[in-house]
């Protein structure tokens, strides 16, 4: 919201032609918020117990950096397959129409919309944040509380910046260029099709379900090299 007000950031916006009012803004954070009151809350409580029973630690010392890094590296990477399917799933036609088309409301994407999406997509998609952690203290008994928070916290920043609609010089993926980014999802919005990863490009770029004119550039350079190896 901040920085739509600010017109010395009107270069970085990815559709520059489309800037969220005030209204919608507001209105989204609302909605967010109840969901956040009705569906997320319920989750936490239920998470935490849960994920004590499976090992997670609460006491000191905290864990070395190094594993903290290692674990939540780790959970980015279910994460993102787990969105990726579930995400592409949702792009068929009866669960798009019933569940996911709420989350397609804004063809130009900005922070707090990326979590605005009906309950059961919430739950859905947010098992992947919540549930590595919980796969991973079920399955190694070595997870510690503050590195559940790190991880939290990191996916949430990772979601808004995806959602934000702006393509910084300083945005990740400039420096890892698997990252997937504003532009990635920015693109997943805008032609309602393709980008369906959250936080890295691999499984798009396996699977060709990349969009945008740069995707297409390269299907069509391999269709046309294609023709040619067949007609020699």
């Amino acid at each position: 919201m901040i920085i739509d007000a600010i017109p010395y950031f009107r270069k970085y916006k990815i559709q520059h032609q489309k800037i969220p009012t005030a209204y919608e803004q507001w209105e989204c954070a609302l909605l967010v918020l109840l969901s956040h009151i009705t569906v997320e809350l319920p989750q936490i409580w239920f998470f935490h117990p849960l994920s004590q029973y499976f090992g997670m630690s609460t006491s000191v010392p905290f864990p070395p950096v190094w594993k903290m890094a290692m674990q939540v590296a780790i959970f980015f990477v279910f994460e993102d397959s787990w969105h990726y399917w579930t995400h592409r799933a949702m792009h068929w036609g009866p669960l798009y129409k019933n569940i996911h088309k709420i989350h397609h409301q804004y063809s130009a994407p900005f922070g707090v919309a990326a979590e605005y999406a009906s309950p059961i997509e919430v739950m859905v998609l947010g098992f992947g944040t919540v549930g590595a952690p919980i796969v991973w203290a079920s399955l190694t008994g070595d997870l510690h509380i503050l590195t559940m928070y790190i991880w939290i916290f990191l996916r949430v920043l990772q979601a808004i910046d995806a959602h934000s609609g702006y393509e910084f010089p300083w945005s990740l993926h400039h420096f890892l260029p698997f990252w997937a980014g504003a532009e990635h999802h920015d693109e997943h919005h805008e032609r309602f099709i393709g980008n369906y990863a959250s936080s890295f490009r691999w499984w798009d770029s396996i699977l060709d379900t990349e969009a945008g004119a740069e995707a297409s550039k390269r299907r069509r350079e391999r269709k046309l090299a294609s023709l040619k190896k067949k007609g020699q």
